[in-house]
């Protein structure tokens, strides 16, 4: 969790300035509004939108526009994303699909290389101008804005630009990060030139500026999107792409060529965010709100909750539970990577999260002993526990930021948004302060699922397939829970088991937030938490589950609770990725938010 800067935060109201608190930290609760993200800056510079009389998505697209700045190397406008809002007055969920495109000349072979006709490793696919597509963020905001906010896009911008002005201080998170990207970030003179000063990553404490990104955000503001899309700032990030701004003195060592891309103007001018209906599934007498496709969150998490409740689990077998969790996503991965991507056919879409689904597939869990993975998918066209041909190993991305926003009138947004890896294609677009995503390396490079076609292979204009989640659960049909992560594949466990643990085994939000996390993606061994592994490993290792190796941490999501009566309860990680930091306008503790 990022320290703030001693400084002001500009309002979006003729209001006076309000110095933003020295420290938030992961649990608030209170009335007014809740706003909850990764980054303490980002949190307060939504709460002050909430303050002036901001609703949820003025707030949510400024403290958005606030992570873009503080947290680069996981989201910004050269990424993209998915944002889901329920409109209280209008009592109606909504999304915006601002998932990055790709060129107009893309192939299926896009990844493979001409010269020995094999797909390019990973890291080489990744930093180049191959793998980028065409940022959605700007876009999401913009629509997000103009169709449900009540400040402009322009006045939302200006506390990120200050914050890029002035800087904030860098802690241990962000200097890891630079350290771990340092290799690909040297092999470009603008990366280096704002992440690697004087040739190393910067000094713990030292104050990172962006005064490029102040500058094009301000630019944009007064010259509104069309200067990104179809303008200036277009034909830098185009040039980038084709060209990309390989120095001739890197820093570190990087064994691979840096290939340009074919990302052309004509592909960014023609950009525009999609609004397809929520999908919706019921889950104990509640109603689950997610992303559809290319989204593969909200089908995955709705399938999963759709298999756990044919089991008819209770708190009081905290091991069963557990063990139905890591069938259930093992399950709903083996169909996603089987079913899912950019166009698939409604018609799969709703079967794959129906009851009737569920229970066809709920057949293939037993009680007391798991399954040997990696499980077959379900055939869609088949009865029963019929299963079709497994498939194969899934993208690789890593990192997303995620924020979740309420207001005193019930709007709620659940927003995540990314530019994939960490620290994205690790391309600083020159003069204009962000990085580019590697979003199209979300595609797999060649099928994965022979003899049958492979869903989320590249083609032309197409969006790759994701797993980010944003999720709105209601109760008496109104808002209840909105959750969201990152973490790439592991976005849908996290999410889940959030919602396992919230739902299923009774734990109060933070608590939920809190436990040790494991992810079974349909994979031989189960990544877990070192305290998942040592607390409920021996258990469900007695039932057959297998772990692989313990990783520190798995996402780090942000959550707000509606409770009643105008209350909330706002909730980010307690210490995973640095902590995150949640605060509500009138807290109910003595104005102390812990």
């Amino acid at each position: 969790m990022r320290i703030l800067p001693v400084f002001v935060v500009a309002t979006l109201a003729a209001t006076p300035a309000v110095a933003a608190p020295a420290r938030w930290g992961p649990t608030a609760s209170g009335t007014g509004g809740a706003v909850a993200t990764v980054d303490s800056t980002a949190t307060a510079v939504g709460l002050d939108v909430l303050r002036h009389g901001g609703n949820a998505v003025d707030a949510a697209v400024a403290a958005a526009a606030t992570l873009g700045v503080t947290e680069p190397f996981s989201a910004g406008i050269g990424g993209g994303g998915f944002f889901v809002y329920y409109d209280a007055k209008q009592h109606q969920v909504s999304t915006i699909d601002g998932r990055e495109a790709g060129p107009a000349t893309m192939t299926s072979g896009y990844f493979v290389d001409p010269a020995d006709g094999q797909p390019y490793d990973f890291p080489e696919a990744r930093v180049s101008g191959l793998s980028v597509g065409v940022p959605g963020t700007l876009a999401t905001w913009e629509a997000a804005a103009t169709s449900w906010g009540t400040r402009s896009l322009a006045s939302l911008l200006e506390p990120a630009a200050e914050v890029a002005d002035r800087g904030f201080p860098v802690d241990d998170n962000f200097r890891k990060l630079v350290t771990d990207n340092a290799d690909a970030f040297g092999r470009f003179d603008s990366t280096r030139a704002l992440y690697l000063p004087g040739g190393a990553p910067p000094a713990l404490g030292s104050i990172q500026r962006n005064p490029d990104l102040a500058a094009t955000y301000r630019q944009i503001a007064a010259q509104g999107t069309g200067v990104f899309y179809r303008g200036a700032v277009g034909a830098d990030l185009i040039k980038a792409v084709q060209h990309p701004p390989v120095s001739a003195n890197p820093v570190g060592v990087w064994p691979y060529p840096i290939r340009p891309g074919v990302l052309t103007a004509a592909d960014l001018a023609g950009y525009r965010v999609r609004t397809p209906a929520p999908l919706r599934s019921e889950f104990r007498g509640l109603s689950v709100y997610g992303m559809p496709a290319p989204s593969s969150g909200g089908v995955a998490v709705l399938e999963a909750l759709n298999l756990l409740e044919t089991s008819h689990l209770s708190a009081a077998d905290r091991t069963k539970a557990l063990h139905y969790y890591l069938e259930a996503s093992a399950l709903s991965f083996a169909d996603r990577n089987r079913y899912l991507g950019d166009g698939t056919p409604q018609a799969v879409v709703d079967k794959l999260i129906s009851d009737s689904w569920a229970r066809q597939r709920a057949c293939r869990i037993a009680p007391t002993t798991a399954m040997i993975k990696p499980a077959a998918p379900g055939d869609i066209t088949g009865p029963g526990c019929a299963t079709a041909k497994v498939g194969g190993p899934t993208e690789q991305g890593q990192s997303t930021t995620n924020l979740t926003v309420a207001d005193r009138w019930g709007n709620v947004v659940e927003y995540t948004f990314t530019i994939e890896q960490t620290g994205g294609s690790a391309i600083v677009v020159p003069g204009r302060g962000f990085l580019l995503n590697n979003e199209l390396t979300d595609f797999n490079f060649t099928n994965t699922q022979a003899p049958a076609a492979d869903p989320n292979l590249p083609g032309p204009g197409k969006r790759p397939r994701s797993s980010m989640a944003p999720t709105i659960v209601f109760k008496n049909d109104k808002p209840f829970l909105a959750v969201g992560a990152p973490g790439g594949v592991t976005i849908i466990t996290t999410v889940l088991q959030i919602l396992v643990n919230r739902l299923i085994l009774g734990m109060s939000l933070p608590a939920a937030m809190a436990a040790p996390r494991a992810s079974q993606r349909n994979t031989d061994g189960i990544q877990a938490e070192p305290g998942f592994h040592a607390t409920y490993g021996p258990a469900l290792t007695a039932l057959g589950h297998t772990f692989g190796p313990d990783v520190p941490e798995l996402g780090a999501a942000t959550a707000v609770e509606i409770t009643g009566y105008g209350g909330f309860i706002a909730s980010a990680e307690p210490t995973r990725r640095g902590g995150g930091a949640a605060a509500v306008l009138w807290p109910s503790n003595s104005g102390r938010q812990e």
